[in-house]
């Protein structure tokens, strides 16, 4: 019998996108067991995947060694390394097995920065790059969005939430402002205008995030906020909930296109070519052609050009009136 391990260890986003291609395990291999390895804060993101098998959580400061001996039982027959770190290939080292990796185009990604020259060739989302490591297991992407898959608890604890806050799911808009870098992030007074146009005609803003995003989400006056509040799954619930999705190039962009919500999707340090941009489902991404992106691989603290103009120039009329589109 097949037993496959798929270990890809962070982030958000990167979890989430590799579930197209659990999704082609399993129906291609419907009696195999399939293993997903993360770590511990990102397991809630595949936990209840029902093309999983099992979850095993590398638990904070835990050796790769250690992570290693727990894994050995399974006897895996085949290893996908899905991340490409220092610690998935020390991971294949100490658990021998027919092991397969996927090409992450850093010099293509690097040249793109450095020159503005395209050297990537075909157009491969990294959902699709991902079955690069499972060839030899013939499966196929189906093109269908990424799943992410939400409990009962989380989803009952965001209906108990909208009824206290006497809200319509029909009519709430979920804004992710948050980001792990400045250039990142769309500017705080933009979306303080798309909430109020939001407000305007009769949608509620709701902002989430992590507890890193609560500064952030302070400085947007009169607007609802969970960030820091709910938990992973719970965030989950409400984007799926949620009449539209606002957000930047984050792992919540990626949460919405999991749980089948529409997503307006603010790009500006990053292009389509490093292959991040929304996967499937319904989506609209907002972004300027301008000369100097990409400027960065993940984004930086502060525009290189001085302007930030990529995310400063889409204004929020633009993004209003894209969200009432894909609402409908």
């Amino acid at each position: 019998m097949l037993s496959i391990l798929l270990v890809r260890f962070s982030s958000i986003g990167d979890v989430i996108l590799t579930t197209p291609l659990v999704r082609a395990l399993r129906r291609r291999h419907p009696e195999a067991e399939l293993t997903f390895v993360t770590k511990r804060a990102f397991v809630p993101l595949v936990s209840d995947n029902p093309h999983l098998t099992r979850v095993v959580a590398l638990e904070p400061d835990e050796p790769i060694r250690a992570l290693a001996h727990r894994l050995e039982p399974l006897a895996p027959t085949h290893g996908l390394d899905l991340h490409g770190s220092l610690r998935s290939r020390a991971l294949r080292f100490l658990l021998p097995g027919q092991w397969r990796g996927y090409r992450k185009r850093k010099l293509a990604r690097a040249w793109l920065i450095s020159t503005k020259l395209d050297w990537y060739g075909a157009d491969v989302p990294v959902p699709e790059r991902y079955f690069e490591a499972a060839r030899h297991l013939d499966v196929r992407p189906d093109g269908a969005a990424p799943e992410f898959v939400i409990g009962p608890p989380a989803r009952t604890r965001v209906d108990e939430w909208l009824r206290t806050e006497g809200l319509d799911r029909r009519t709430v808009a979920a804004l992710a402002p948050g980001a792990a870098h400045a250039t990142k992030r769309w500017p705080a007074a933009h979306w303080a205008a798309l909430a109020g146009r939001l407000t305007a005609r009769g949608v509620t803003p709701v902002i989430v995030g992590g507890a890193a995003d609560r500064g952030l989400a302070a400085q947007i006056d009169g607007v609802r906020s969970v960030a820091g509040t709910f938990s992973l799954q719970e965030t989950g619930a409400l984007l799926a909930r949620a009449r539209v999705v606002v957000s930047g190039d984050t792992g919540v962009m990626h949460m919405a296109s999991g749980v089948g919500a529409p997503v307006v999707a603010l790009f500006g340090p990053t292009v389509r070519q490093f292959g991040f941009l929304p996967y499937g489902g319904r989506a609209a991404v907002l972004e300027r052609p301008l000369d100097c992106r990409p400027c960065s691989a993940m984004g930086s603290n502060r525009c290189p050009m001085g302007h930030h103009r990529c995310l400063d120039d889409i204004a929020p009329a633009e993004v209003d009136t894209a969200a009432q589109q894909l609402a409908g």
